[in-house]
């Protein structure tokens, strides 16, 4: 396929690769899921912003002198199928952005991003995208083995933190409305008052 230049020139109805992905020159920003082309939402409106913001300063700060590695979008996260051999998969056909994600093993980083499934990823939900993350992007991270996937929730203010469990399953607890607590890594714990208060 030849270098696109315009999201247009796509068959939104096609199957791509990562090989094809690496040829597109256009603005919008896009993700594959299963060789399927998602459009990202438009610029994250203020409020995600503003949590977004808050939430890799607490993190970062609950992970100095860790040799994990946080990671905000737009960053390429390539994921495979736990259950297929990476070398039989040669072609990659899911390549996502999490708004964070944690990396602990430096082995899996690249010029590209992050070429396998990061330890903790954290999506934050916006009109527009709650299906997509509570859904479609929920089950590929259980695949490819992301060990804790929060999904943080704005408008409603709270955080639900998916862990797997030994059946490689995610499992969760009451949704989190005052601390959001990792059961993967203790030393994260995140004041949920402090990142949902915003200037008035």
């Amino acid at each position: 396929m030849d270098t696109i230049t315009d999201f247009s020139q796509l068959d939104l109805n096609g199957t791509y690769s990562y090989a094809d992905y690496l040829k597109w020159r256009f603005q919008e920003r896009v993700e594959l899921l299963r060789g399927k082309i998602f459009r990202m939402t438009p610029a994250p409106n203020v409020k995600h912003q503003r949590v977004a913001g808050k939430l890799y300063l607490q993190m970062s700060q609950a992970f100095a002198g860790n040799s994990c590695q946080l990671f905000f979008a737009p960053f390429d996260v390539r994921l495979y199928n736990r259950k297929k051999s990476l070398k039989a998969s040669k072609e990659i056909f899911t390549v996502v952005q999490p708004d964070l994600c944690l990396v602990c093993d430096g082995s899996k980083l690249d010029e590209q991003g992050c070429n396998g499934a990061p330890d903790l990823v954290v999506e934050i939900l916006s009109p527009g995208n709650t299906k997509r993350e509570m859904k479609d992007k929920f089950e590929l991270y259980e695949e490819a083995g992301v060990r804790e996937y929060w999904l943080v929730e704005p408008n409603d203010e709270f955080v639900l933190v998916y862990v797997l469990n030994e059946e490689e399953r995610y499992v969760t607890h009451q949704p989190a409305t005052k601390l959001a607590r990792s059961t993967v890594f203790p030393e994260l714990c995140v004041d949920l008052d402090e990142l949902f208060s915003y200037p008035k």
